[in-house]
């Protein structure tokens, strides 16, 4: 099973998948440059820190968190290829918008609903991240959702898709990525 990380170009797939693998080696003055073709990354999810005084803190049983995944992401400039990837199963498929860049939010849903129509992705499960909260103001969740129509779209869709806001430089939503991640 393979795990597959696609998006636009420019979205922030490469900032998102480093600050995975190495969190501090992703601040303010990191950048990266288009990925031209495709990327392998070794993610170690670290593991659930339990806090005593949280009663209702769920921890799942051994077993059913993975340690390590290995996440291919695809450049943007081979998105209009993407179908190339699923040679072998993918079993979890995130999905990256800017959020910050409102002419491109259309255009990647064009490219999320095709994926998800995809019969091959069926029963793959999808992470829509929404990247780049730190330059986004805080309506542009909401905005980016509705110009992706995911409200009306999550009703007609066999799979279910979890919504992640994230910001590589302020970290922000880390901890549900790598739950998402690691859960079977």
């Amino acid at each position: 099973m393979s795990y597959l990380c696609l998006g636009p170009m420019s979205a922030g797939k490469t900032l998102l998948l480093t600050c995975l693998q190495k969190p501090d080696s992703v601040n303010f003055t990191s950048h990266s440059v288009p990925s031209v073709g495709t990327n392998l990354y070794t993610i170690k999810i670290p593991p659930i820190v339990i806090d005593e005084k949280d009663v209702n803190q769920k921890i799942p049983p051994p077993g059913k968190r993975k340690e390590l995944v290995q996440v291919r992401e695809v450049g943007g400039c081979l998105a209009p290829i993407w179908r190339d990837y699923l040679l072998n199963p993918v079993e979890k498929l995130i999905y990256v918008v800017d959020t910050s860049n409102l002419c491109q939010i259309s255009a990647a849903g064009v490219l999320l609903y095709s994926m998800l129509a995809e019969p091959r992705l069926q029963k793959t499960k999808f992470l829509l991240v929404l990247s780049k909260m730190d330059l986004a103001y805080r309506q542009m969740r909401n905005e980016a959702l509705l110009m992706l129509q995911m409200e009306k779209f999550q009703k007609q869709i066999p799979q279910h898709i979890t919504i992640v806001q994230f910001s590589a430089i302020t970290k922000e939503g880390i901890d549900e990525v790598y739950d998402w991640l690691a859960m079977n």
